[in-house]
């Protein structure tokens, strides 16, 4: 079994949020780290798991970032981390990953899309790869229920959230 550590330097993990139900707010988790282990280095199938530091949530607005990070959101003082164990699987050209995702100690599955991007020496004659990483969750499925409707009947904050992640992985040597 081969392990690949996730080179944080070089990865992100991004996710968009409707707001007003007009515009997306953008925002990142600076904080991470992942692992893959797979038979070989065409990663079909690999195991993955992940985890997300909650308090590293960044979307450049201070206000902004400190309610998602209270009780009525995130609640990271009781919810640290985000967690990811899942299955990624290449078959006939489309890739997906399905696993299940735990936010505020609520489980569920998800399905995700990825693509393979490629693999390649890094200039320490380390051994790299690539993916990119999108999906779509229900932020009520987990619980951040809070709501706030417009005037106009729109949801303040969307309830679907858009996930992008760019990965790239290092292979381990025992």
């Amino acid at each position: 079994m081969e392990k690949w550590t996730v080179d944080t330097n070089h990865s992100q993990v991004q996710f968009r949020v409707k707001h007003l139900g007009i515009a997306n707010v953008a925002g990142t988790f600076k904080t991470f780290k992942g692992e893959v282990q797979t038979e070989n280095e065409d990663f079909n199938p690999a195991e993955i798991s992940f985890e997300i530091e909650a308090a590293s949530l960044d979307t450049k607005l201070e206000e902004r970032d400190n309610f998602l990070k209270s009780p009525q959101f995130l609640d990271i003082q009781n919810f640290p981390k985000i967690l990811f164990t899942g299955i990624l699987k290449r078959d006939s050209g489309k890739d997906e990953i399905e696993g299940e995702l735990t936010i505020r100690d609520t489980k569920r599955i998800v399905k995700l899309e990825a693509e393979f991007t490629g693999i390649g020496q890094g200039r320490f004659n380390d051994i790299r790869a690539g993916f990119e990483v999108t999906g779509k969750i229900n932020r009520k499925d987990f619980g951040l229920t809070f709501n706030i409707f417009t005037e106009a009947g729109s949801l303040v904050i969307g309830e679907e959230v858009k996930l992008h992640f760019d990965i790239e992985l290092i292979k381990q040597t025992n």
